[in-house]
Formats: C-alpha cells, structure tokens, sequence
C-alpha cells in the first residue's frame, strides 16, 4: 500500500524572505515496506526535502511575488515514481479556486491525496478541487519509467440524504482551461450506466453532482470516470478514476431468521454448558457500529429454581447454562426472550428486535425405577403355559416411553429353571410374570422369586439405583387333575403271525401323575383297524380276538398299530392315549400264483418260441422265491403237448413240445412251489392261444379269430356282412350325387338367389278389442248356404256368398315343364281365374244401415287420384333383377 499524505499550512510575508533551511512541512509516504531506499526530490531548486518528508528550503527566497508551487517525486527500490504538487501561499494574498467553490484562507491551503483509502469513521472532506494529474519524466541519466497516474481520494457520500437535490459534491478542472476551452464528462455505472443519472456534471464548470439519495443497502460504492475533451472532441487529459463510497447510516434494525428458536440441554448440566445460539442480521456496515449486532436477555419463563438460568454471549450470540439445578422433572421447558441492539448495544441509539428461544430440557435416566411393594404374589395351574400369574407395577419419573424409562425385568433367584419369564407391558410399563415351561406341582408347590428392574437405558453418572428396584414374587402352583399318561408310548412288540384268538400279547398300563389323589384308572380301545385286539378295562391286558394276518392291508411295513385310552375318575375325568406297535414276523402261510393269466403262442414249435411264467407271493422273504415251476402228470396230454424249462429263480418259460398244435385255446396246468419252510405249493391254470403266425412270429387276423374259437364259415359270413355293408354305403353316395346333379340341370325362370315365393298362411279368427265385443262374429264366417242368411234379421252385416255351381277346371302345370311354357301356364291360370265365379272376392249384395245425418267426415266420392295420365312404371327396372320381369311386362306397354 503506496500513499503520499501532503499537508501544507505556511504564511509567507511579502517583505520578509524565508530563512535557510527552514522546515516549512512534512511530506508523508508509506510504500508499505517501511520506505526503506524511498528517496524524495523537489522539482523546484530552492526547496528540498529531507528523507522524513521535510521540506526545506535551500537558499534565502526573497522577493516572492505570488504563490509558490513546485513537485516532489518519491521512488524507491519497492515502488514507482510517484509524485505530488505542493503550493505555498503568501500571507494575504488568495489563492484562486474554480467557481462554485468553497473560499480557502488566503494564508492556510490544505490538499490530500490517497493511493488506498481505509475507511475511518472520522474523515477529512474530499478536495474541492480535483486537478487532472501530469506526468513527467525521469532525468536522462536516470532509467526512464513512466510513473503511476494518480488516484483521486474517495468522495464520501452519506446515504438518505435529505437534500436539496442536486446536490454538488466536487469540481474537476485542467489546468489547460487556462489557453482553451474545456468540456467535462463522468462515465460508469450511476451516470451512463444503470442506475443512470444518480451523478450528473456540469459540461463547463465541471462541477459534480448527486441527483438523488443514496441507500447503501442497495449499493455501497461506485466507480465513475472523468473525461476532459476539448471543443472538437480531442481528449485533452487522460481519464481519471473517481471512486464514491455511500457512508452508512443506522438505518436497518437486526432482523432475526426465525421469530422462534428450539433449543435442549440437558437437565442436570453444569455452568458454562452450551445451549443453542442465535443470530441476527442487519443489514447495515457491520464494520461499523451501525451494523454491529449485541444480544441480551430480557426474560426467562418460568423462575424457578432461579430467574436467570441462562445467559448469553453478546457478541456471538450463544446461550449457555448459569447455575446448576435443571430438573426435567420439575420444569421441562424454559422460554426466553432475547433482543439484538446495533450500535454495540447502544439502546439510546441503536435498533432492536426480539426473538423467543424456546430451551427443553431433555431427559437423563437420573431417576431410577421403583416397584411399587416390596413383595408381591400369584397362582398358576399346573401344566399350563404363557399364562400371566402375576402383574408387577413400577414408578419412574423420568420421560415416558423412552429408554430412560422402559423398564426391564430380571429374575435373579428362584427360578434355576427358567419355568417364568417376565415380559414388560409397552403402554403401562408393568412386568408381566408369564410362564415359559410348565410347572408340576407334585415337584414345586410353590416358587419364591426375587426380581430386579432396571431402564433400558443405564442410570446417569452419579446416580444410584434404589433399593425399591427389587422385589420378591411368590408363585404358588394350583394342584389340577392332570390325564394318565402311559410310560412307553408307542409301544412295540414282536409277535409271529398266525397267532390265534384269545392269545395274550402284553399288558399296556398307564400311569396317574396325581401322587397325591388317589384315583383309579380305566381302559378302553379307541382305534383298532382290524378288530384284532381288546383290553382289560382294568389292569390294561392286550389279549386277541382274532388271527393276526401280516398280509392285512391294516399292516404298513409289518406293523400293525391300535389306539388304546386310560381315563382316571378325578373330577374332571382326564384321560390320556397310548399307541401300540406290534411287529408280525411272517411265517410261509401263503402259497404262490401263476403269472401271467393268459398268453398266446404260435401253432408250431419254434425255438425261440415260448411263454416266459412267474409267480407272486404275499409272503416276506425267506418264504417266497426262488420258486419251481413244473407241469402236473395227469391229464398225460399236458406233458406231452407241453414243457416248461427253468431260466432263473423266478422265472420260467412254458413252451410247446409237439412240432404242430391245433390253433385254439388250451387250459394248462402249471404247479409253482416257493421256498418256505414247509413249502407251499399252487396249482395254476394259465390260458394260452394257440394261433398261426406269420414271419415274424406274430399271430394272424384270421389265426387269431381261428384261435378265438370261430370256424371257417362263421369267419366267411362275416367278410360276407361286411362287404353288403360298404356296397350299401356306396350305393347311398352315388344316389344323393346323381339327385344333387339333377337338380342343377333344371332350369327356373328367375335365379334361385331372387326365387321369391308368397304363400298364403291361414290363421284362426281372432275376436274384437274391447270396443268390439258386441260385435256378432257369425257375420264374418263362410255361409254353407243360403236359407240361413234369408232368414237372418236386417242390421249392419256384410254376407259374401260363395255361388254353388260347379268349379272351374286350372290347367295342371307339367312335371318338369319347359321354360318357355311357364309364361304360357301363368297366363292361363290367370284367365281361368278372372272366369271362375266361385273364386274369392264373391260377388253378393251388401245391406248397411242408414248412419244419420250430419257426419263431419265429408263424402268419399270427393276425393279424387292425384294422376293426371297414365302411370311410369320405368322405374321397375331400377328396383333389381327380381322385378325385372314386372317391368318388362308394363314397363313396355306402349309397344304392346
């Protein structure tokens, strides 16, 4: 940071002269590095000025006729070449200043310059004159550099001014106005750039202005240029920066984020502890005391234990703990209201505003739980599980429902087993004593617990746990009628099968828990799948009642099993059920069968030709195979049209021994014996076909039909049946063919897709509506005669009268007639028709009563056909081919 400060106050007498080195001022310069090597020049010879920044002067100045004014340069090895004007001013004479602005003393002329402004609350007026700097050059002998323009002051503005607007702030001058004619002009935002027209300058005197009031807030500073152009635009001297800085006002009160700040501590925290913090803002320079932000409380709700529980930092707003003693439990929630003053604090001064911090007071497990009795008690059935027996109740005073305090129950003596637990109810916080594993109460008839309760959460630092937190529970065991049980259960024995009926097997017996009732027990059969077994309702002796079979669908895997049920006569009667498991060891008692039943083989022998045979035995081994198969002596012809060889154990193969055997089938005798202890052996018939075979050694159609037992002439009339069979369907198919084709050879005279054909359908009569019932339907039936109607009374009737004269003959259309005759047929019928006086409508008189005058229905007879010529009946050909006849028989009339 580079500035040179020049302050200059020096009354000089016309007739005196100034005495050698008499110090006049001092010239100040910080080039920031303690100004080591800064060195200072005066640009006028009578003057100097030392290495503090005093100036001297060389030689007697005498004769003065008017202000003096000469330059002082400043370089160093860490800076440019910076230089300022000084001006010294004779005692009574004025010093001339540009127009508009304030009068300096003609004896006293004060000028600053600053390369960095820092701000300062207390700060001298900007020049009123802002002169553009020159430049100039080193000496040739010395390294040539251009020097740094100089930067202006500050001009220093305060925000909400009340006026008069405009309002000047400085005047800018070349000191070439002197020889021509200058023109002034700013540029930058606030003057030709948004916001525009904030600053505004006089074109001639050059004279700045402000045009309105300034808000900090909005914008602190601003950078603007001033321009010096001659009368044809030329630039005359180079821009200079002007920088304008908005001096703050207290014009913003802190502003609080929040109207409302949550907070906690902890109850039972010490002194110092730190509990939220708060801040607010304001909008003002907070490098000022407009902007600097203080906090105090102003009051604390609730008092207790004291009013001020808590405080808070000034300047950064946190509130922290003044005393000990919070006590969730008593208070467990602190509103406190803070105000913000600016200004430091000033309340005569500053502005303020308030906010609400609200503080809870958040919850330590610093009260540990306490059951409620020093002992409590309950009952419990025997046999019975997850049943509550007994209810403990505890007090904590910490937070509901938190870890603090939950309760958590432990049995610490009593219970080596484990038969209780202790289960803790989530709404309540009570400890439900449960029972896990049944107790007997011929082993415990009671149980003294002793209990423990503690928090989920472990107990603040220095707290002890209660001696309220420990219990004794007794648990007394209610003595109930338990069932008998049988000691072995399922119980097995072995046993062979076979065994007879009233054979005593074992005695199945239960037991009775209850040692301390006495009580009898009584036995009963409750499944028995084959009715095998029965019980002595008594002493529970299993004895037979029917032959034990071990080839019983009852028996799974050589097990059979029955249900047995012993009932005690306590009160209620329980009863309990025991399984027995007899295991039937098989003995040879089932002789094999011959499998296959039935088989086929061809009429001659064949070598490879043959009937493979087993057997099957319900029997277990060792009293099934390996079997033997052989053929029985008697009839004789078995053996001799008949062999059976051995393959295996299993099996055999049955085969012929003559070299031809009749087809049909034959019944042959085999014997199989298994290999028990006795043997058992088994006389099978197996049904074997004898057929004729073909290559491959398969059995004919007509071989086996043969084999079947029908005879040459069955088979012939059977072939016959069926070919009459085919010759009739065939026949059939050729009839419905020819008739089909028939029918398309004739010709009608329309398409049959437009044959259209009307009948006439005759239905019953059908009576009047209700407005008709007096209406004599006789009137409308066909007479049979004549002497009826004579002798009918006149009224209002019409009689159609069917002539009796013989009918007229129509002509009989052809079977198959022609097409060209169907016009002709038509025709004739249709003569034969109009001459036929018998054919409907008849001709007969027609009788009406007289109606009556007076009708508002006019006459009939006036109406009269809308046709004034003979009908068009053209358009009979645009209604499709099924009038095309009709047209052609009247579209055509005229040429007719």
């Amino acid at each position: 940071m580079n500035y040179i400060s020049l302050s200059l106050s020096l009354s000089l007498s016309r007739s005196l002269s100034l005495a050698l080195a008499l110090s006049l001022s001092l010239v100040r310069f910080d080039d920031c590095m303690e100004n080591e090597g800064v060195v200072f020049q005066s640009g006028d010879a009578r003057f100097s000025v030392g290495t503090d920044g005093s100036i001297y002067t060389q030689r007697e100045v005498a004769g003065l006729s008017g202000p003096v004014q000469f330059t002082v340069t400043a370089s160093g090895p860490h800076t440019h070449v910076w230089e300022t004007t000084v001006k010294l001013a004779l005692t009574g004479q004025p010093t001339p200043s540009p127009p508009g602005n304030q009068v300096t003393s003609a004896s006293q002329y004060t000028l600053t310059h600053h390369h960095h402004y820092l701000y300062s609350p207390r700060l001298p007026a900007p020049p009123t004159v802002i002169m553009f700097p020159r430049q100039r050059e080193m000496s040739s002998k010395v390294l040539r550099r251009q020097k740094r323009d100089w930067v202006i002051p500050p001009i220093n503005v305060p925000e909400n001014s009340r006026g008069p607007f405009p309002q000047m702030l400085v005047s800018i001058r070349s000191d070439q106005d002197r020889n021509i004619s200058i023109r002034y002009s700013i540029t930058g935002v606030g003057a030709d750039q948004p916001p525009n027209e904030v600053f505004s300058i006089d074109p001639v005197a050059g004279k700045m202005f402000v045009t309105k009031p300034l808000d900090r807030e909005r914008r602190s500073s601003y950078h603007l240029r001033a321009h010096a152009v001659n009368m044809n635009g030329e630039r005359v001297e180079s821009p200079i920066d002007l920088y304008i800085y908005v001096i703050d006002m207290n014009d913003n009160r802190p502003e609080f984020k929040n109207q409302v700040y949550n907070g906690s501590v902890d109850e039972g925290s010490k002194p110092g502890t730190f509990v939220m913090h708060l801040a607010a803002f304001d909008n003002d320079d907070n490098t000022t005391a407009n902007g600097m932000v203080r906090y105090r409380i102003l009051s604390q709700t609730p008092h207790s234990p004291i009013p001020n529980m808590f405080t808070i930092n000034s300047e950064t707003g946190d509130i922290v703990t003044v005393a000990a003693g919070l006590d969730r439990e008593k208070v467990s929630q602190y509103s406190i209201i803070v105000q913000a003053t600016d200004m430091e604090g000033n309340l005569n001064f500053g502005l303020s505003n308030t906010a609400t911090a609200i503080i809870s007071v958040t919850d330590i497990n610093d009260n540990p739980p306490e059951l409620t009795s020093r002992t409590f008690s309950g009952e419990v059935p025997e046999n019975r599980v997850n049943v509550v027996v007994a209810n403990l109740t505890v007090i904590d005073r910490d937070q509901p429902h938190s870890p603090n305090w939950n309760a958590v129950y432990r049995i610490i003596s009593g219970d080596p087993i484990g038969h209780f637990t202790i289960i803790t109810d989530q709404h309540t916080n009570d400890g439900m004593v449960t029972v896990v594993k049944p107790v007997d109460f011929e082993q415990n008839r009671a149980f003294m617990l002793t209990v423990v309760v503690n928090n989920q959460a472990p107990l603040a630092s220095g707290i002890q746990s209660s001696l309220q937190s420990t219990s004794g529970v007794t648990i007394s065991v209610v003595d109930i009628n338990e069932p008998p049980y049988f000691p072995t259960n399922p119980k097995s024995i072995r046993f062979e099968e076979g065994v007879p009926a009233g054979t005593s097997l074992t005695t199945f017996s239960a037991s009775d828990p209850d040692r301390f009732m006495q009580q009898s027990i009584r036995y009963s059969k409750l499944a028995d799948p084959a009715d095998w077994l029965s019980i002595n309702n008594t002493n529970g002796q299993i004895i037979t009642t029917a032959t034990l079979d071990r080839e019983s669908i009852y028996v799974k895997n050589n097990i059979y099993e029955a249900t047995f049920l012993a009932v005690d006569n306590g009160s209620p009667m329980a009863s309990g059920t025991g399984t027995l498991q007899i295991y039937l060891i098989d003995v040879n008692d089932n002789a094999p069968s011959l499998l296959p039943r039935e088989s086929q083989i061809c009429e001659r022998i064949n070598r490879n030709a043959g009937i493979n045979i087993t057997a099957a035995d319900t029997d277990t081994d060792p009293n099934v195979g390996p079997f033997v198969f052989e053929l029985p002596t008697f009839p004789a012809s078995i053996r001799r049209n008949w062999t059976v060889s051995r393959l295996n154990g299993d099996y055999a193969r049955l085969s012929l021994r003559t070299q031809y055997l009749e087809p049909g089938v034959y019944e042959v005798p085999v014997i199989v014996t298994d290999s028990g202890n006795p043997p058992l052996s088994n006389r099978s018939i197996i049904k074997v076909k004898v057929c004729p075979c073909d290559e491959n050694g398969d059995c004919t159609l007509v071989g086996a039909v043969a084999a079947a037992g029908l005879g040459t002439g069955a088979i012939i009339a059977i072939l016959i049946c069926i070919i009459i069979l085919l010759s009739m369907v065939l026949v059939f198919v050729l009839w419905m063919k020819r008739r089909e084709k028939e029918r398309q050879t004739k010709q009608l005279l329309i398409d049959p897709e437009d044959d259209v054909r009307d009948n006439i359908l005759k239905y019953d009569e059908e009576g009047g509506g209700e407005e008709d019932q007096d209406y004599d339907l006789s009137q409308l039936q066909q007479p049979d005669s004549l002497e009826h109607i004579i002798s009918k009374p006149p009224g209002v009737r019409r009689v159609d009268e069917r002539p009796i004269i013989p009918e007229s003959q129509y002509p009989i259309r052809p079977v198959v007639p022609h097409p060209g005759d169907i016009g002709d047929f038509i025709n004739e019928g249709l003569r034969a028709a109009d001459n036929d006086p018998t054919a409907p409508p008849y001709d007969s008189l027609l009788v009406f009563d007289y109606e009556g005058s007076g009708s508002t229905v006019g006459s009939v007879s006036s109406l009269n056909s809308s046709s004034t010529g003979d009908q068009d009946y053209d358009y009979l050909n645009d209604w499709g081919p099924r009038f095309k006849k009709l047209a052609d028989m009247y579209g055509g009339g005229d040429d007719e």
